[in-house]
């Protein structure tokens, strides 16, 4: 059986143009003509154009693979390892490149798709993502990193607005709780502790109590946290924390 130009253009996926060209060249000499002079390729041709393709799109010269594929030392199965090795190799080097888009993409959407200016406009002096990467190695592979990331990739301007008036309020009434005296263990701090808790879960990812006490150790032992909260008044910090602990023993019992 013998196949027409057109036909084997339509099998393999290229244009008639080419095929003329890879026969000017050498490179596929179709086995057939008919007495008309018309192209006619056989099954063999077809074979030998699946080789020209398969090296043609790892970006071999044609020249080069006219010299492999015209190698009398070689034999079919040598071409299929050979292009077996190099295909396994660029898949390999592919991946590598998806998996570096994909941590480009995921650094550029840490969920705060907003421009520098807005960015100063929401959250002042404040760099939400100073610590992403950090984020990303300690929780990157937590369900509630994914969620989080997921959540925060659809908020617009306006809901980090409202995120950071939540945040600015709850700091407000927590440091006058502790300036006036009222204990961790009070009712009052006992409240703001689960507001905190929910005020997380609303925006970000769910908190289990035992989560909210690992939170409450971190803001103490982390000098980062722990300047954070005590720039709000003296002892905040530590008072947060046994307040969060309060909190998630009152709910256990």
């Amino acid at each position: 059986m013998s196949y027409s130009v057109g036909q084997v253009a339509g099998f393999a996926g290229v244009t008639v143009r080419t095929l003329h060209h890879y026969d000017e060249i050498g490179l596929l000499v179709p086995s057939e003509r008919t007495y008309a002079g018309h192209r006619r390729y056989s099954d063999a041709d077809l074979d030998r154009l699946q080789q020209i393709l398969f090296y043609r799109e790892l970006g071999f010269p044609l020249d080069e693979v006219a010299a492999l594929l015209d190698d009398p030392d070689a034999d079919p199965r040598s071409h299929l390892r050979r292009q077996h090795d190099l295909l396994t190799a660029r898949i390999e080097k592919l991946q590598k490149m998806a998996a570096a888009v994909e941590h480009a993409l995921e650094a550029r959407t840490m969920g705060i798709n907003l421009t520098p200016e807005e960015r100063f406009e929401v959250f002042g002096d404040h760099d939400p993502e100073q610590y992403a990467e950090e984020t990303r190695e300690r929780w990157g592979g937590t369900e509630a990193y994914a969620e989080s990331q997921r959540r925060a990739a659809r908020y617009t301007k306006e809901d980090w607005q409202r995120i950071q008036a939540e945040t600015d309020a709850w700091n407000e009434r927590y440091a006058a709780l502790v300036a006036a005296g009222e204990p961790p263990s009070g009712g009052a701090a006992m409240d703001l502790a689960e507001e905190h808790r929910q005020h997380i879960g609303r925006w970000y990812f769910e908190v289990p109590y035992e989560m909210h006490r690992c939170f409450g150790e971190m803001y103490v032992s982390d000098e980062r946290f722990k300047a954070y909260y005590d720039a709000m008044g003296a002892g905040v910090a530590e008072h947060l924390r046994d307040a969060i602990l309060a909190n998630a023993d009152r709910h256990a019992s």
